[in-house]
């Protein structure tokens, strides 16, 4: 199947330039509006079929607003700024770039704990204050040797601990999937548990997603267990951290702290924050820039554009984040047909007469376009008599179940 030729998609952020040309070869409408908020969106949604996003949420407003609306791709992995529920309530695919900023967000990492031990924001405001303070700044404890804990050990936490272990640091690693024999292979410590991590520490870093069960992952008694005067760096969500629990830590503990996340994002581009108390406390501080190299941008633009073509040709757009993982009730009717008009129907309207839904269907042609194989993936099994009724049908030439 061609593309698409009268695709039309919204891009609602700053992506790298190339993009809307590689779109429009495709032969895609595109309208490409980065300075849109996410008040904006409901009203500029118009007739987009696909929307592309990189920090502007997608609300159900927005949702509801746009009809034809069929995929929405967010340039990034993180898709907590958009409305999945909704989405998936309409049948509007939501699909991500995962591991395209690896790189970049695991490079901030590194630079936030290197600033937090050498203190390089606080010194550079007193140069720029006109202050020479060599005698309060040569006192840093140094990386070297020291014990860095990464929580969550995904594509960017192993990409930080490498980067960890080639400035000659200890990385000891916890992560829900994290194995004593998969650490090994990766020459880090195992922590059987985060508190066990963060203890051992001189620094600590995370990388977990933004779910329902990590909402204030690091809270009083997680940071309750970090040592005194110890590194914290989070470049993932805000969400993870329990605002409060953080200021007591630096206040109590004397943690030093470094954010490029925070719980109370502007939701643009250029704003005004409102926690400056927060950011006074911080040893470093930046907003929400972890992905933002060129690199990245050119990589998960590339990606966007593939998202985009595949759906454009088959109509299953890549890494779809919203489609139901398979119950042990699912089953596959595997159909051995002759490629005749009606075949298939006939077994649909069996089906359908038995109360079974078909939730994903693929039909093959063989060589010669004779002969075909259909899969149909099912919510229930077929009785045998239902069985029976379909292999008796013209043009049938083998049905089983998977």
């Amino acid at each position: 199947m061609g593309v698409c030729m009268t695709l039309n998609v919204l891009i609602a952020d700053k992506l790298d330039s190339r993009t809307v040309a590689d779109l429009e070869a495709m032969g895609a409408t595109v309208r490409f509006e980065a300075d849109l908020s996410a008040d904006d969106l409901p009203g500029s949604i118009g007739n987009a079929e696909v929307l592309v996003v990189r920090s502007t949420k997608v609300t159900a407003a927005t949702i509801d607003a746009a009809p034809n609306l069929a995929l929405i791709v967010r340039a990034g992995a993180g898709v907590n700024t958009i409305a999945m529920d909704a989405a998936s309530r309409r049948g509007i695919a939501v699909a991500n770039c995962p591991g395209k900023n690896t790189a970049a967000v695991a490079e901030l990492t590194i630079g936030l704990l290197i600033a937090a031990d050498r203190r390089i924001a606080a010194a550079t405001a007193d140069m720029a204050g006109g202050r020479w303070r060599k005698k309060e700044y040569q006192k840093a404890h140094g990386l070297l040797g020291r014990t860095l804990a990464v929580i969550g050990l995904g594509a960017i936490g192993l990409a930080v601990a490498a980067r960890a272990k080639a400035l000659g640091m200890t990385v000891k690693a916890w992560s829900r999937s994290l194995t004593e024999e998969r650490a090994e292979e990766l020459g880090l410590d195992y922590a059987p548990t985060p508190e066990a991590a963060v203890a051992a520490a001189d620094a600590v870093t995370v990388h977990l997603a933004a779910t329902g069960e990590t909402a204030g992952f690091f809270g009083r008694d997680l940071f309750g267990a970090l040592r005194e005067e110890a590194i914290f760096i989070n470049t993932s969500r805000g969400e993870i951290v329990d605002a409060a629990a953080l200021r007591w830590a630096i206040e109590n503990r004397n943690l030093r702290v470094s954010l490029d996340v925070y719980p109370d994002e502007p939701g643009g581009g250029e704003a005004d924050y409102s926690d400056r108390e927060l950011a006074s406390m911080l040893a470093a501080a930046t907003p929400h820039i972890g992905a933002s190299t060129t690199q990245a941008a050119e990589a998960v633009a590339a990606e966007v554009v593939r998202i985009i073509r595949a759906y454009a040709e088959v109509g299953k757009p890549l890494n779809c984040v919203n489609i139901r993982s398979r119950s042990e009730e699912d089953v596959s009717l595997v159909v051995r047909h002759h490629n005749h008009v009606g075949v298939l129907a006939g077994v649909l309207d069996e089906l359908r007469s038995s109360g079974i839904n078909v939730e994903e269907m693929e039909n093959t042609i063989f060589s010669g376009a004779s002969t075909a194989s259909c899969t149909l993936k099912l919510d229930a099994a077929p009785n045998p008599a239902s069985l029976e009724r379909i292999r008796a049908g013209e043009d049938i030439i083998q049905v089983g179940l998977k």
